[in-house]
């Protein structure tokens, strides 16, 4: 089950972005567009993590990162313009696990905010949301690799969708228009003859790893491993 995150940003264009990011980068993700009631939607979609800005409309991310702390020990990371040491501090004095200023490199920003779920999950609950297996296969999200008998093959982010939707239906036939929209609603635009060539390359870089007919191909019902 993917760790679902709670997005606080009051810029329409940077929440979309974010949203697109995170969604990619395969978390569940909500992005209220009115932030009174965050820690409330906190409990009611029992999130995993609060991705929270400090300037927002009508509310000071500080105040709502206190409320939060006050009910939960849910992981809150500030992602804000404000760049003083002072907030800077201000913030962790509040309980945030970390800090991150404007502008971020998406893939610093994804990184921090695994290591700040992986820190913080509860042993009682393990969910190892980056790595799928099967057949003795291990899918990595997180770092974009396929492993198999202590090799590694890196992966495109097209090849890794590709591959995520097979892993999540692992036995079961996916058909081509199934995975086309699947890639679709992640924003990456294919054609029917261009998955084909994606899906020729991933089975070359299968082999390079020495891992051989993989993924199956049924005329009429898909692919599947």
């Amino acid at each position: 089950m993917a760790y679902k995150i709670l997005l606080a940003e009051d810029d329409k264009l940077l929440r979309n972005e974010l949203k697109i990011l995170l969604e990619n980068a395969l978390y569940q993700v909500v992005a209220p567009d009115t932030f009174s009631r965050i820690p409330q939607t906190v409990h009611s979609e029992k999130a995993d993590l609060v991705l929270l800005d400090i300037n927002l409309q009508d509310c000071s991310g500080f105040d709502i990162c206190t409320q939060i702390r006050s009910e939960t020990d849910i992981p809150v990371i500030f992602l804000t313009g404000r760049c003083s040491s002072a907030d800077e501090l201000a913030g962790m004095l509040k309980g945030a696990d970390d800090y991150i200023t404007k502008p971020f490199e998406p893939a610093i920003l994804l990184a921090r905010i695994a290591a700040v779920l992986k820190r913080t999950a509860k042993s009682s609950e393990p969910r190892d949301v980056f790595c799928l297996s099967h057949k003795n296969v291990t899918l990595d999200t997180a770092v974009c690799r396929l492993f198999f008998k202590e090799q590694a093959a890196d992966l495109t982010k097209t090849e890794l969708k590709i591959l995520h939707l097979l892993f999540l239906q692992a036995g079961s036939f996916v058909a081509r228009e199934d995975l086309l929209e699947y890639l679709w609603d992640d924003h990456i635009f294919l054609d029917d003859n261009t998955l084909s060539v994606h899906i020729t390359r991933l089975r070359d870089k299968l082999k390079s790893i020495e891992l051989y007919d993989f993924i199956e191909t049924k005329r009429g019902l898909g692919y599947r491993i």
